[in-house]
């Protein structure tokens, strides 16, 4: 069967691009507001006696960005599958930037009473709605501009936002507290983290409206199949696609959670170590993950993405049993190897992920079923890893449950894995067809 040349299809390179910025900025605004909810929402937004229970309702509001995705990713992964990918990704772009930059100008609780914090949360809420549509559409903005026989590579785009994001927001954050003082920091320094987004908006925007709509979409209209009712679609003809997209985000989420997040608290709090040698060692993992990531991805394009995607899950259910005595002894080396080795088992199920999720489902249902995946899988994944190793080691003081509860994890997405199909790439080339057809 005659495979469409697109690799050198005008508009793939900055698809790319565009796909990386998007996420890029997800994640940018991600990791200031995390940030920013533990040094100073607690005292600035939510005052209390007791400086700790300002911390946590400053988490709270953490919380409601994770659980606020599912309606973005119900209501834009619909209307991307409807209107169009170019249309809504520059929709939930300006929704992501516009209510981080209103954070950045936000009245404090001593400005302006309990109407500071509702808007905080209602701004959070926000920032979540637009995330939970924005992975999807960025992923498809990329591999259906792309040879869809390089998907793994072309999708590997939306993969590097967040340690892209990650480390643009340490970034920023060590600048400020290197030129600041605490209290110039406190008073206006945080708000500066949030409004340098704008940037990233403005040249994310600038490269989306550039694009044209991508070819598979394109197709969809010239065939005139585009879908009614998307949502009920997947619901009942492709469930298995679904379940097995949102079984196989779960490990990536979780693994995540424990070597970016959870990491610094077990290295400050169980190991003894300084915070800022625990942050280096995540800092230079993630480093890592922004070129391991599209070459995981591109490897899941010469070999079966599925067996690829496997065996990085297998690595990190075993990966915590070793990396835990390892380190018990404090030692910052053995940490630093342990975190590089565990990001970089998360870059080789991360990379290929948005590749599998995407092809489980037809090209007609895929913004949709791929928003559907990403934001419910999100929920039981990412949202809630850190509480519940929070949880685990305040309660049995040890580290096999953390363990434990990363290879429960791990199986579940072995799960996902085993029920997902590998690639059909008739379905693309005949939407190319399709495509051409309708061209001339």
């Amino acid at each position: 069967m005659h495979n469409p040349d697109t690799s050198g299809r005008p508009g793939a390179r900055r698809a790319f691009l565009a796909s990386l910025t998007g996420t890029a900025l997800e994640w940018y605004d991600f990791a200031v507001y995390s940030a920013a909810a533990a040094l100073v929402f607690g005292d600035l937004f939510f005052p209390a006696e007791d400086p700790f229970t300002g911390t946590i309702l400053a988490f709270s509001t953490y919380a409601v960005g994770y659980l606020s995705r599912p309606l973005g990713g119900f209501v834009f992964g619909r209307l991307g599958d409807v209107l169009g990918r170019k249309k809504i990704l520059i929709a939930t772009l300006v929704l992501i930037g516009v209510t981080t930059l209103l954070i950045g100008v936000l009245p404090t609780y001593e400005t302006a009473g309990i109407a500071a914090p509702i808007a905080l949360v209602l701004l959070r809420f926000g920032q979540g709605v637009g995330v939970g549509g924005e992975w999807g559409g960025a992923v498809l903005l990329s591999s259906e501009f792309g040879d869809p026989r390089r998907r793994g590579f072309y999708a590997s785009a939306a993969q590097v936002g967040p340690p892209a994001g990650n480390l643009a927001a340490n970034g920023v954050l060590a600048l400020l507290g290197a030129v600041l003082s605490e209290d110039q920091f406190l008073s206006w320094g945080w708000r500066v983290a949030f409004l340098l987004s704008g940037l990233l908006v403005v040249f994310g925007l600038w490269i989306r409206v550039k694009l044209e709509e991508t070819p598979v979409f394109k197709a969809m209209e010239t065939a005139q199949t585009r879908p009614e009712a998307p949502i009920r679609e997947v619901f009942t003809t492709q469930p298995r696609a679904l379940v097995a997209a949102i079984l196989s985000r779960i490990a990536p989420d979780v693994m995540y959670a424990m070597f970016t997040v959870f990491v610094l608290t077990y290295a400050t709090q169980e190991l003894h170590m300084s915070r800022s040698s625990a942050l280096t060692a995540v800092l230079i993992g993630s480093g890592l993950q922004v070129f391991l990531m599209p070459l995981a991805g591109a490897l899941s394009d010469r070999v079966n993405r599925r067996a690829l995607y496997g065996c990085a899950v297998v690595a990190a259910g075993v990966w915590p049993f070793l990396f835990f005595p390892a380190v018990g002894g404090g030692s910052w080396p053995l940490l630093l190897i342990g975190v590089v080795v565990g990001l970089a088992i998360h870059a080789f199920m991360y990379g290929p992920q948005a590749a599998f999720i995407a092809e489980q489902f037809s090209p007609r249902l895929r913004y949709t079923g791929s928003s559907l995946a990403y934001t419910l899988a999100g929920i039981v994944g990412g949202a809630v890893a850190p509480v519940l190793f929070a949880t685990l080691l305040g309660t049995y003081h040890s580290w096999v449950p953390l363990a434990v509860y990363i290879a429960f994890a791990a199986v579940l997405s072995c799960a996902g894995v085993y029920l997902g199909r590998n690639a059909d790439h008739a379905e693309d080339e005949e939407f190319e067809r399709l495509n051409a057809a309708g061209s001339r």
